[in-house]
């Protein structure tokens, strides 16, 4: 497939198949990513694999609303960018995940963005518990690595 088929291609999927993503899929995204475009070449961007029913269970709570995709998933990738490496790690990141979705559809997968970055985990409590605390806590993520969105992949669901 070539790139414009591949941007032709691309579309947000919410429910997946029950099919799992086989791992050398995931590490060929991830090597995609990381040849993602970042500011000075600073590299800020950070990725995790899961792959854990429970725990892409326990991620699709991390909202009220639109993290529902992780639940039919039977893969994630979550994006976390440093902000001790530049400013811009939120530009780096939106990249980087852009380019995983890009990959994934050339892989004949689907995917979802679901967004982390300055969400609350209740929809009508904008000011209260924000979903990259919980995310953070779940995943034991320390190190100054600050979630910004988790990419739900999966092979479609039959038509």
């Amino acid at each position: 497939m070539d790139f414009l088929q591949v941007i032709e291609k691309r579309k947000s999927v919410r429910k997946y198949s029950d099919q799992a993503v086989e791992r050398e899929i995931l590490d060929a995204i991830i090597n995609v990513a990381q040849t993602a475009p970042s500011s000075r070449n600073s590299r800020s961007s950070a990725f995790m694999i899961i792959e854990d029913r429970d725990t892409l269970d326990a991620l699709s709570q991390m909202r009220d609303y639109g993290a529902s995709p992780l639940k039919s998933a039977q893969a994630a990738i979550l994006v976390m960018g440093d902000p001790s490496k530049t400013d811009l790690w939120v530009d780096n990141c939106a990249i980087s995940a852009t380019f995983i979705q890009l990959a994934v559809t050339a892989m004949d997968l689907v995917s979802c963005w679901i967004h982390i970055n300055g969400r609350p985990v209740l929809k009508d409590q904008p000011e209260g518990a924000k979903a990259e605390d919980y995310v953070a806590d779940l995943l034991g993520i320390k190190d100054g690595l600050r979630p910004y969105c988790a990419v739900a992949i999966g092979y479609p669901e039959a038509e």
